[in-house]
């Protein structure tokens, strides 16, 4: 059985491990390319929501399909080849 010291020590522990977790996942601290890169591609998502056009869903989205129609090589596709693949296009 744990100590009352230990118990504590190990909730600490788990505090600053849950902390530390949370300050990497900023996207601050990402580079600046990635920044962009990766509000060039969220902007992308919206504006194929927006329009509707072809295949206005997401990888995730098209990942699921695929995955409910056990489509093979799934998981090294792209959503454009997701798309092709499922006939989306």
């Amino acid at each position: 059985m744990a100590t009352r010291a230990q118990t504590q020590a190990a909730k600490r522990n788990v505090k600053k491990a849950q902390a530390g977790a949370r300050s990497k996942k900023s996207i601050a601290h990402l580079p600046a390319k990635t920044r962009t890169a990766l509000g060039k591609q969220g902007a992308a998502v919206a504006q194929r929501k927006r329009s509707g056009g072809a295949s206005p869903k997401t990888r995730q989205e098209l990942y699921d399909e695929a995955k409910r129609r056990d489509l093979p090589g799934r998981s090294k596709m792209g959503r454009d080849e997701l798309a092709r693949a499922l006939g989306h296009r």
